[in-house]
Parts: structure tokens; C-alpha cells; sequence
């Protein structure tokens, strides 16, 4: 018998519940994985563009080095990019900064972030 795994994109939840979520992975990095869900579900789901950029942004400036929401988190701004084909000046800025930092230590942020930055560049027509 063959098992196949089959991925699903997880879904956008309540607003409520993303930022339950998010602000307890960026408390206690035990909850990163279940956040990892819940930021990409809302970077790739939700329809609050202002929402989803803001907790990107509030991912990608307080996780901890080392955290991989951090790389994720410029990975959403990308896909946030391309979903509604903008960013606000601090968006881009940050996307900008994770890339750079995973390119001078991929140990602190992972290659997300240059995925991340690539996808802002491409659907923004920027750089």
C-alpha cells in the first residue's frame, strides 16, 4: 500500500486567532510551528492586505535570529506582493533587510526571505 502526502495551503482564520497565535510564537518559540501555519494561511488567504502586511512586519522584526519565521516572514511579504501587488514603505524596507541578512548569515534567517524579496522585486516591478 502506498501512502501519498498530499500539501495543502492552510486557510486564513479569524483575525483574532492569527494574532493569539503570533504573539505567542513570538513569546515562546515551542508555538513557531503552529505560527509558521497561520502566517502563510494569512499571507496566502486573507483578503486584509493592511492585516496581513502588518503581522509579516511584526513577525519579521521581533522573532528571535535563528527563528525560521523570520525567513517566512519575508517569504509572506512576497507572496503578499504578489496577491495584491503592493507593500508599504516598511514592508518593502524589511523584505529588503531579511534578504540581506540571509544572504550574510543564512544561520540567523533562512533563503525564504531571498524567495521573498525575489517575488516583491518581480510582481512590484521594482530594483
Amino acid at each position: 500500500m502506498h501512502s501519498h502526502l498530499r500539501f495543502e495551503n492552510p486557510p486564513a482564520l479569524p483575525h483574532e486567532a492569527v494574532v493569539e497565535t503570533l504573539e505567542r510564537a513570538l513569546r515562546d518559540r515551542a508555538h513557531e510551528g503552529e505560527a509558521a501555519s497561520v502566517l502563510v494561511g494569512s499571507a496566502l488567504n486573507d483578503e486584509d492586505r493592511e492585516f496581513v502586511e502588518h503581522w509579516c512586519v511584526q513577525v519579521g522584526t521581533r522573532a528571535v535570529p535563528g527563528s525560521p519565521l523570520l525567513g517566512l516572514a519575508g517569504l509572506c511579504l512576497g507572496h503578499t506582493a504578489r496577491r495584491f501587488g503592493y507593500l508599504s514603505a516598511e514592508a518593502l524596507a524589511l523584505v529588503e533587510s531579511l534578504a540581506a541578512r540571509a544572504e550574510a548569515d543564512p544561520k540567523e534567517v533562512d533563503g525564504r526571505a531571498l524567495d521573498g524579496f525575489d517575488d516583491a522585486r518581480s510582481f512590484l516591478h521594482l530594483w
